[in-house]
Parts: structure tokens; sequence; C-alpha cells
């Protein structure tokens, strides 16, 4: 394994090294990755250099920095053994979280053994792949929505609350928790005009919907996910649609709450039926409604605070998972906004 450009040098009295064995050598390849590439991103991240050894790997630096690095390491060898793969994202999500995979918590839902979360495992099991949080507010968050009837996640762009809210609903779904998941959000046009749309009812809002369906789509196979939405036991409507209904045994999650009026915020929250969990998702910085008109979702969070049953999530930059370039541009406009204001 060779030295990462990137690494700062070491001084012979600092260096220091943690020799890990790994016994089965077929796992270990698939530890370091093609070309070692594995390693090399813990290298950088940790500013250490690992060596390997033939079934063993020497991590070489300071032991702040060294120990956090073999503990990864021993995590990731740990998911292999499990049968798991490890890809980029998995190594940043045990990077960001500094510690070993947890052990496995399993229940039953009819013939298949569906994994939920408990307070010792991270991972929602889905009918598609199984998914983890990536972050400690991640992983927060995934508590709380088990915990909580009503749960809010609020935070910039790519930091999973909606993909994570719909992994839980899907998680709870698969469990017999509840009956139905119905996804939603403000039919609001983002800063442009999109003219008249042609089509039925479901041709005219699906544009708006599309990200919900991407999300389920990662859990679910498509021909059951059809099946799933034609039998009425997965709805995608807009927040206009939520008018009148009462939402029993259900998992509603609403999307893009940013974007809802306070009229229609109160509104979805009193749709809450028993038997039901509910999450709400936005990002204060990015509303659409028209000038004036005040924003629900801040409301909402002003009235709530406090109010049993209820938790509040919150996301920085810092719990990007998407590109490293969209948590650096988020930074950017937040310095932005700050020094303008």
């Amino acid at each position: 394994m060779g030295f990462s450009a990137l690494t700062p040098p070491i001084r012979p009295e600092d260096v220091v090294e943690t020799l890990l064995e790994f016994p089965d050598n077929r796992l270990l390849i698939g530890l370091c990755g093609e070309y070692d590439r594995n390693l090399a991103q813990i290298e950088q991240q940790f500013g250490v250099h690992i060596l390997r050894r033939g079934n063993r790997l020497a991590v070489i630096g300071e032991g702040a920095a060294r120990e956090p690095a073999a503990a990864v390491l021993r995590g990731l060898y740990a998911r292999l053994e499990a049968g798991r793969g490890v890809q980029a994202g998995d190594i940043d999500g045990a990077i960001r979280l500094g510690r070993p995979m947890p052990e496995r918590a399993w229940g039953a839902a009819g013939d298949e053994q569906i994994e939920m979360f408990s307070p010792g495992n991270t991972e929602l099991r889905t009918r598609k792949r199984p998914v983890e949080p990536r972050t400690a507010a991640q992983q927060a968050y995934v508590a709380a929505l088990f915990a909580n009837e009503l749960g809010f996640g609020i935070g910039p762009a790519g930091t999973g609350k909606t993909y994570l809210a719909v992994a839980v609903g899907v998680t709870m779904f698969l469990g017999g928790m509840v009956e139905k998941i119905i996804l939603s959000r403000p039919a609001v046009e983002a800063g442009e005009r999109l003219g008249f749309l042609p089509g039925d009812m479901r041709e005219k809002i699906d544009p708006y919907m599309q990200p919900l369906y991407d999300a389920l789509n990662d859990f679910l196979p498509q021909k059951q996910l059809a099946k799933l939405m034609e039998d009425k036991r997965i709805e995608i409507a807009p927040l206009a649609f939520m008018r009148g209904r009462t939402l029993s045994n259900a998992f509603v999650v609403l999307d893009e709450a940013q974007n809802a009026t306070t009229m229609q915020m109160k509104m979805f929250l009193t749709r809450l039926g028993n038997g039901s969990r509910m999450v709400i998702t936005g990002d204060r910085t990015q509303v659409d409604l028209p000038r004036g008109t005040a924003s629900g979702l801040a409301e909402a969070e002003r009235i709530l605070k406090g109010v049993k049953g209820a938790s509040f999530s919150y996301f920085t930059a810092r719990d990007v998972v998407r590109h490293p370039l969209v948590a650096r541009i988020i930074e950017a406009y937040e310095a932005d906004d700050g020094a303008s204001g």
C-alpha cells in the first residue's frame, strides 16, 4: 500500500502502529477495495498510513487518528463478514460515525425477516437494500421517528431528511406496524412558471411528486410498488388532497413543508389518526411561497416546540451525504447570508 499524497508526513518520533489481523483473505481484499482505494479513502480522512502485510493491516499514525481509523477498519470487516458489501458511501458513513457497525436486531413480518431499528442497531431493512444513517444527526433522526408519533426533519438539501423518512415508513410497513404509507408535497413551483401541464390529474402532479417516487423505487421492487399503489396501500398525493381525510394506521410524510402555508400545515397536522406516524421535512432556506406568505413549517416549529409526542431533528451541511461539493456549496451560501445579514 503506497502513501497517499494528501496524507501529512509523520515525524519518526510520533510513528506508532496498530496491527490488525483479518483471517479471511477474500474478505480482506473486499475491505481494501480495488487498487486499495478503500484504504486510501480512510488514510485521507484520518491522516494515517495503512500498510498491508499478508493478512494484516498496519495503521500508522498518532493515537488520536490511529485508533478511530482502526475501529472503522474493524467495523467494515465485520460488515463483510455479515455478507454485506462495502462501497464508498458505507466507508463515509463509518468514518462520520467513528465506530464499528452495530449488532443486528430482527423482527418477523410474514414469512420474511425484516430488520427493525433498535437502540443498538441503525440499519433499516427494505425489500431492495438496507439503509443506514451515515451521521450522528441522521441516527438521532431515525431513532426519533421510531420513538415519536410526530417528527420534524429540518435542514438543507442532501442531508437525507426525506430519504430516511421514507425508509423508516417502508420498514414499519413491511414490519406490520402501519397498514399504509402516504407521501405528500405542496405542489409549488420552485421559482419558475411551468405553465399549463397536459394530461390527466396524475400526469399534472407527478412532476412535483417525482422525488418521492424515486425514494420508493430504491426500497421496493417495481412490480410490488405498482401493486401497492394500485391497492391504495401506498399513496402519493399533493398536500391539497389531504383536506377532509383522517389518516389512521398510516405512516405519513409531508415533504418540502417550507412551501406549505400556515393554514395548510395546520390542516395536515390535524389529519393524524389513531395508529399513525407523521413526519414533516423541509428546508427553511428554500421557501418558494409568494412574497409575504408565511411558511407553515416555521410556524409549526415555533408553536409545537415542547409538545409531547413531537420531535425536532436538525441537520447542517456536515450531514450532507450527496457529493462533497454540495456541502461546500451550502456552507458558502450560509457564509454569504451571514455576511450580507
